[in-house]
């Protein structure tokens, strides 16, 4: 099991590999990006800032829950802070099992916790140069079904 929040570029490869085994059937990865439009706005990028050490503590906990309810420590998550371009990786979680739909449920579990509990807030800057935080959980429930980030 790994969890971190890095204030650098989160380097995916690294992230995978660190779940990967030869007893694993599958190797899940999830990427949240930035992407560049939200609620109808043009996102330029978002600043993630965070209450760290709870940040830290928390995003270990999760990973230790879904851990548990996977059957396997094959999991692996890193959440970035500061400025994040459009593009970009803001959070990867790699999960390795020797089935599939625990490594898709364990993955799932942990970024609906870490949104729900994980102390990380955003704030969207836009085009027109304005700046504004925004609720880190705010429709979460409707996007997820759709299998979007946020």
């Amino acid at each position: 099991m790994y969890s971190a929040i890095i204030d650098t570029a989160i380097d995916v490869s690294q992230i995978l590999e660190r779940v990967s085994r030869k007893s694993n059937g599958a190797a899940l990865l999830f990427l949240g990006t930035v992407r560049d439009v939200n609620d109808g706005r043009d996102v330029t990028g978002i600043e993630y800032t965070a209450y760290r050490s709870m940040a830290e503590r928390e995003l270990g906990r999760i990973v230790q829950e879904a851990a548990a309810l996977a059957g396997s420590n094959d999991i692996a998550v890193e959440h970035r802070l500061g400025e994040v371009a459009l593009g970009e990786c803001s959070v990867a979680i790699a999960v390795g099992h020797p089935h599939r739909g625990p490594a898709f449920d364990a993955a799932r579990y942990v970024i609906e916790e870490l949104k729900r509990r994980v102390p990380i807030w955003k704030r969207e800057q836009y085009v027109d140069g304005t700046r504004e935080w925004v609720r880190a959980t705010s429709g979460d429930a409707q996007l997820v079904d759709a299998g979007e980030d946020r």
